[in-house]
């Protein structure tokens, strides 16, 4: 770990806020190796014919779109794995936990942002009553307003409803700032988006860390896309956490069939903060 922190007040602050920067988390080697790996996944993905630009996601091509990062190098099970990143995961959204998506946004010069949205909205119906999901962000480059950080609306992790979601979110939105090395720990409620990058030779690239409640389908069938090597590479936490075993969704009801045993089910979640 190459930062120390305060667990209680940075999991406080996810719970007023939303989200908190967490600066300084990754530097020297580990750093430069993630950033080697976009740019080789990058190149791969162009040279493969695989398309960088998602019409349905961002408004021009200048959105770089990377995705299932943890199939492509094994650095990126290593950023999942991150203690500081764990330790806020765990703290927000209790100790049992997958990885549903691991995805890169690299924004161009003239990028444009996306529609504002919550992430624990796109895999859990309403109402939204507790945190079930939690973006960490790696920021891979310096990251501020005007070269595209994430703008979220502050607060929003309170909506239960799409009734209750305004129609001026992007008006509400404000950006963070960090510099590289930093992450950006963000609760699956809160509303947001991707900024667009109004420099002229700024590029800006972050990775997107989504961990969800072990009783949600991840949003990647991670089986499908990690070619069988890579998956005979990976250790049994790292097969566990990807929902790579021949079981899934068994935890709750493996506990209760042991209730005749005299054992409860592990149901422990995270402590909710209001």
């Amino acid at each position: 770990m190459e930062t120390t922190i305060d667990l209680d007040a940075l999991s406080q602050a996810i719970a007023r806020d939303g989200f908190v920067v967490v600066p300084n988390v990754i530097s020297g080697d580990l750093l430069a190796r993630a950033q080697t790996a976009i740019e080789r996944i990058i190149e791969t993905m162009r040279d493969e014919g695989i398309d960088t630009f998602s019409e349905t996601l961002d408004p021009n091509d200048a959105n770089l779109r990377l995705y299932h990062l943890a199939a492509w190098d094994p650095v990126f099970i290593e950023l999942l794995r991150h203690p500081v990143a764990r330790a806020l995961v765990e703290a927000t959204i209790g100790p049992q936990w997958l990885v549903s998506n691991f995805t890169a946004n690299v924004a161009l010069p003239g990028s444009g942002s996306m529609n504002v949205h919550s992430d624990q909205a796109l895999v859990v119906p309403p109402p939204w009553n507790e945190p079930w999901a939690m973006n960490v962000i790696w920021c891979f480059d310096d990251v501020h307003e005007a070269n595209g950080a994430t703008r979220h609306i502050p607060g929003s992790q309170h909506w239960r409803s799409f009734e209750e979601v305004p129609a001026d979110l992007l008006e509400r939105s404000v950006a963070f700032s960090a510099p590289a090395g930093s992450i950006v720990a963000m609760e699956g409620r809160v509303w947001h988006t991707s900024g667009a990058n109004v420099t002229k030779y700024e590029r800006r690239s972050m990775a997107f860390a989504y961990y969800t409640r072990d009783f949600i389908r991840p949003q990647v069938n991670w089986a499908s896309v990690m070619p069988p090597e890579a998956q005979e590479a990976l250790d049994d936490e790292a097969r566990q956490i990807l929902g790579l075993g021949k079981m899934g969704n068994i935890r709750i009801g493996g506990g209760l069939t042991r209730l005749r045993e005299g054992k409860l089910p592990d149901l422990r979640v995270a402590p909710l903060r209001e």
